[in-house]
């Protein structure tokens, strides 16, 4: 039986408090690719009651995604946004989800991301990374910005950290570990740096802007 949302706002009202409830439950977070750390964050977000998630990804589930990733062995080959958005309506019916299947560039980063108070970089490929990030701080620097970096390998999970790198961005991992350096990556740590992501955009919307 699903709950009603008065009972469902009830609930992490008592988790979290009215007020945080409240902003949380007003806010709206752009989650940009849904590998590894976005599918993560995302799942985290919406336990927390966020209002909305924009969700970007144009890539399909593969087999390959399933030790990490939060995707079902019946979902391969399916769009990633449409996978996850049916696995977070099963774990957040409230939140709500706006879906887009496409690749995030330079040019329509601005619109798609319009709407976030808060933007999640969750690239794989570093040069997506530096690309939504130096868009984001050039042509929305107003915005805040959370960024994964390193968090491959078998290396302690201790080492993750967030870091405050601007007033508006904060970088999560551990900042060396790459898989181009022949290190896998492994579901415990990769799911480290999305908590941290994830943490870090509760406490802002929270306004504790400290990392």
């Amino acid at each position: 039986m699903i709950p009603s949302k008065e009972e469902w706002m009830q609930v992490l009202e008592l988790r979290h408090g009215k007020e945080r409830q409240r902003a949380f439950s007003n806010a709206t977070v752009a989650v940009c690719g849904l590998g590894g750390l976005g599918s993560n964050v995302a799942v985290s977000l919406a336990r927390a009651g966020i209002g909305k998630l924009i969700l970007m990804d144009f890539d399909r589930v593969d087999i390959t995604n399933l030790h990490r990733q939060q995707y079902k062995v019946i979902q391969l080959g399916r769009p990633k946004v449409e996978a996850l958005a049916e696995n977070l309506r099963e774990i957040a019916p409230y939140t709500e989800l706006e879906l887009h299947d496409v690749k995030i560039t330079e040019e329509n980063a601005p619109a798609l991301l319009a709407e976030a108070d808060v933007v999640c970089e969750a690239f794989d490929n570093p040069v997506c990374k530096a690309m939504l990030v130096n868009v984001v701080l050039e042509q929305m620097p107003e915005k805040y910005l959370v960024a994964g970096s390193g968090m491959a390998g078998m290396k302690s999970t201790n080492l993750i950290r967030t870091r405050r790198i601007t007033d508006h961005f904060y970088l999560c991992g551990d900042g060396v570990s790459d898989v181009n350096d022949g290190m896998g990556l492994v579901a415990p740590r990769v799911m480290a740096c999305a908590a941290h992501e994830a943490h870090m955009i509760l406490r802002i919307l929270s306004g504790e802007l400290e990392a």
